[in-house]
């Protein structure tokens, strides 16, 4: 099978791939502060996640 490209979904696909590429960076900045002065642990791993969800967009993984 071949490589995943995000480009050959449908048009609707790709819309909402774009949106949530768009929204990820406030929630994890909101998340980080959020981290920051009330620390626990599922703010920890809910961080982690969103970071790592970041990072995937930002690679063009997703």
């Amino acid at each position: 099978m071949g490589r995943y490209y995000r480009y050959r979904l449908p048009p609707w696909a790709r819309e909402c791939i774009i949106v949530c590429e768009k929204c990820i960076l406030p929630i994890v900045i909101f998340q980080s502060i959020r981290t920051i002065f009330i620390p626990t642990t599922f703010d920890v791993l809910l961080l982690g996640i969103l970071i790592a969800i970041l990072i995937a967009f930002q690679l063009e993984w997703i």
